[in-house]
């Protein structure tokens, strides 16, 4: 994404227009495309804004926020629901259809992300140097 122009030049195509110039001579001016100081003629009348609206940043997360207190009572509930589980319980009960990746990035930003099992950590796999400490044995 580009940056956004420098509201001096902004204030410059404003002030040229205002002085009699038409847009299209004064965006060909200042080097700027014609469009860009329709645009900002245009905000300038109607809000008397010259610098640049925000940029990025996440535009789509306030979809899944609205069904916050469903997925955290899913997960309250039952402690080790999938992603997918979830999804499919907005789908089935509220019509929203998520991704289960939109979910796993819902958990995210509430810290509700998956720790590892310590048994499956002490466990390790076999071609492991040193041997499994305190492994759990059951009677035979």
């Amino acid at each position: 994404m580009t940056r956004a122009i420098s509201e001096d030049l902004r204030s410059r195509v404003i002030a040229a227009v205002e002085g009699g110039l038409s847009r299209r001579a004064a965006a060909d001016r200042f080097g700027v495309a014609a469009s860009s100081a329709v645009r900002w003629l245009r905000e300038w009348r109607e809000t008397g804004a010259r610098s640049a609206k925000p940029q990025g940043g996440d535009t789509r997360s306030g979809r899944i926020e609205a069904y916050r207190d469903v997925i955290l009572e899913a997960v309250e509930k039952q402690v080790d629901i999938t992603l997918v589980e979830l999804a499919e319980l907005l789908r089935t009960e509220h019509g929203a259809l998520f991704a289960p990746s939109t979910v796993r990035r819902f958990l995210d930003r509430h810290a509700m992300t998956v720790k590892k099992n310590g048994t499956r950590q002490r466990a390790g796999t076999a071609r492991r140097a040193r041997a499994a400490t305190r492994l759990v044995q059951e009677p035979a």
